[in-house]
């Protein structure tokens, strides 16, 4: 029977004393990884945890995320990761839905996790730094686990505003692993890294699990910082490095004396999360020569489902063509076939595509359709099979490469007694590509200002939801119907509410 665990202990039995994991200070071999990732598992099962149970996981890009990953893993269990950044009431709606019993919380980052956790009654182990350092306990072999069965689950913002649980099962994370060790060429000596959250997709399934099961070192960084991260790539000599377009953006511009003799390890560098622009690709080989290529997918496919291939030509503003094994259309909004070159909405069938919505049929039915993913974003395809992301149907902010959906903050912002109407837009940001923009009609009489809303925001909202720029107005500019039309919002003055050097990404 598979478990996601598998392949890595494969490689704890070929190359033990190989590195599986750097940080900027410590390194651990693949031997060390498997021993203090089986000391956790077995701490889990002494918690009652059993194949099956969820188990929600607030941490960092840190070794000890992986070590809590594989021992959930190890014993079967369902790894929920979840934003370090989520508030105390995310964190809750999470282990609500979810049933998790049990929740891991990195030292440093514990409280929000803390109070979901005690309203609940619920069990809380706190992550520490160096955690199960030394500690030799009885092997745990890898629990039976059908490919079927669900082995993370990861909660995406939905257009309702409630956060929905993707499933992603065992086959869609060692497919996706696989899709990409055969896709990259990647062997035992690679030496990957990022600073992307492993609690993303991203880092998670195409970076930790992609590593790990290939037998290369990981190297993480936490928190991004661009200086850092050049550095790292220079000082443990990675081959292999992965990000969103704001961190490539953040490096380029970042004054080092850093260039391409440094770089000569660095085969190649994989963005994705948003569209890059074509100016940050070529200015990227320029100083550090080394191409930027650029993937496509999203939460429900895994993180996967189109890329650059390597050795082929690579289409300025294309996110590549299918992976191995994935199909991909063009469909109208009767969900029929579009010509060649015209946009519509992108579907997406293949191994990575989730197994559906946690305890939600209808989201499942509504967003699966006979094996197919509706993606909710347009696109249009060139005769040799690139695609091209030309728009979103959906209201989708993507900031600095986290996904924002205006519902679910204009939902916590009517809660406010001092708003009226509000309105939450994406508005073009030269540092994290959308910034999230709100439009507040108030009470009369209200003296509610930009500083003293965000400040109420940030209580209620991850960092990277809450509102940075804000308009006051009389009214919201309304169609026939009383809908809200953000079409109109082009003439509103938006303010800022934050200093550019308070920024956080």
């Amino acid at each position: 029977m598979p478990n996601v665990t598998e392949r890595f202990r494969d490689n704890v039995a070929l190359r033990p004393d190989a590195i599986a994991l750097r940080s900027p200070d410590h390194t651990m071999s693949y031997r060390d990884l498997d021993c203090r990732s089986a000391a956790f598992a077995a701490a889990l099962r002494q918690l009652g945890v059993a194949a099956g149970d969820r188990v929600v996981l607030v941490a960092p890009t840190v070794p000890e995320f992986a070590i809590a990953f594989l021992g959930t893993q190890l014993i079967g269990a369902i790894t929920v990761p979840v934003n370090t950044m989520a508030t105390a009431p995310e964190i809750g709606h999470i282990l609500d839905d979810s049933g998790a019993m049990v929740a891991i919380a990195w030292h440093a980052t514990r409280e929000s996790a803390e109070q979901a956790v005690e309203q609940r009654g619920r069990t809380l182990v706190i992550l520490e730094a160096d955690a199960f350092a030394g500690i030799h306990g009885e092997r745990i072999e890898p629990a039976d686990r059908l490919i079927d069965d669900t082995a993370v689950l990861l909660y995406t913002s939905g257009t309702t505003g409630k956060p929905k649980g993707v499933e992603l099962t065992v086959a869609n994370l060692v497919e996706t692993a696989r899709i990409f060790i055969e896709q990259l060429r990647m062997g035992p000596d690679e030496r990957m890294g990022t600073g992307l959250p492993l609690f993303h997709v991203f880092g998670l399934a195409v970076g930790l699990v992609t590593a790990l099961h290939s037998g290369a070192s990981f190297s993480l960084l936490t928190p991004f910082e661009p200086r850092a991260m050049i550095e790292m790539i220079r000082d443990h000599r990675l081959t292999m490095v992965s990000g969103v377009p704001t961190m490539w953006n953040a490096m380029l511009h970042t004054a080092i004396d850093i260039g391409p003799a440094d770089f000569t390890h660095l085969r190649l560098a994989a963005s994705g999360g948003a569209s890059l622009p074509a100016q940050v690709i070529q200015a990227f080989s320029e100083r550090f020569g080394c191409t930027i290529l650029e993937g496509y997918g999203l939460t429900e496919s895994s993180g996967a489902a189109t890329y650059n291939p390597l050795g082929r030509e690579q289409r300025v503003g294309s996110v590549g063509s299918a992976l191995p094994g994935t199909s991909i259309e063009i469909r109208d909004l009767r969900g029929e076939l579009v010509p060649q070159g015209v946009a519509g909405e992108l579907y997406v069938r293949g191994p990575s595509v989730m197994k559906g919505y946690w305890n939600s049929d209808d989201a499942t039915a509504s967003e699966l359709v006979d094996g197919w993913l509706k993606t909710g974003d347009l696109a249009c395809c060139d005769a040799d099979g690139y695609v091209y992301i030309v728009g979103r149907a959906k209201d989708l902010i993507i900031r600095g490469g986290y996904n924002v959906y205006p519902r679910e903050v204009e939902e916590v912002l009517y809660q406010h007694p001092d708003i009226v109407e509000v309105a939450v837009i994406g508005l073009p940001d030269e540092r994290y590509g959308e910034e999230v923009g709100a439009a507040v009609v108030t009470a009369p009489g209200s003296t509610l200002n930009a500083v003293s809303l965000r400040a109420w925001a940030k209580q209620r909202l991850s960092a990277y939801k809450v509102p940075h720029l804000f308009a006051f107005v009389d009214e919201l500019p309304k169609g026939p119907t009383g809908k809200i039309l953000t079409s109109g919002f082009a003439g509103l003055r938006f303010v800022t509410a934050v200093p550019e050097s308070e920024r956080t990404a």
